[in-house]
């Protein structure tokens, strides 16, 4: 059999020619970047961010893209500072609340019922309830363009973590306890999330 006819094959530029865009489900599960600021005013916002992860160790980094110049990177810009909110299995119902499009002003920790913490470090509220949460400095905004050079409205946003709260019931023998957390990422398309429910370790070859 050709190896070709196995393979669905297709330029993103042309068009996928199957129902659904395949994008975010093969480069999937993703954690979510729910994402605490403050605007200039320090009117709080939360919102959740499904193209996000860590950068760097030394120092730590997180970024996350948003499509469109909204609010959450409009108050970074304009504060330098921002919280990443770790999104449970028990929080996913609340996260999925506060990306509604609300109007410029509200605050997603009332909408959402959610309780805030406040922060060490930079001004932005946690989420109370999340058992982990990274406070982050403005590191750089970064508009993406296309490979000819041509400008999208994308943004990404770069920041170093400068201080860590964990919920000190999932630190077990040193180790923050990741699956006990029963953590949610996205997992493509419109509505599919997971749940990690497995992990494994596999020491690297020397």
């Amino acid at each position: 059999m050709d190896p070709m006819a196995v393979f669905h094959f297709y330029e993103p530029s042309k068009g996928h020619g199957l129902p659904h865009d395949p994008f975010k489900a093969i480069v999937a599960p993703r954690p979510i970047g729910w994402i605490s600021t403050c605007d200039a005013e320090g009117r709080v916002n939360l919102a959740p961010y499904s193209f996000f992860n860590a950068v760097c160790d030394h120092p730590p980094m997180v970024m996350f893209s948003s499509s469109g110049w909204k609010d959450t990177v409009s108050n970074i810009k304009a504060t330098g500072e921002f919280v990443c909110n770790l999104v449970t299995r028990a929080l996913s119902e609340k996260m999925n609340l506060t990306s509604a499009a609300l109007p410029h002003g509200t605050n997603e920790f009332q909408f959402a019922g959610l309780d805030a913490a406040p922060s060490r470090i930079v001004k932005p509220p946690r989420v109370a309830q999340a058992p982990a949460a990274l406070e982050c400095k403005l590191a750089q905004i970064v508009q993406l363009h296309r490979s000819g050079g041509s400008l999208l409205d994308q943004y990404l946003t770069i920041g170093e973590v400068v201080g860590i709260h964990i919920d000190r019931a999932f630190l077990k023998d040193g180790r923050f306890d990741l699956l006990a957390t029963h953590p949610v990422q996205r997992a493509g398309y419109a509505a599919d999330y997971t749940e990690a429910a497995i992990a494994f370790t596999m020491p690297r070859p020397k």
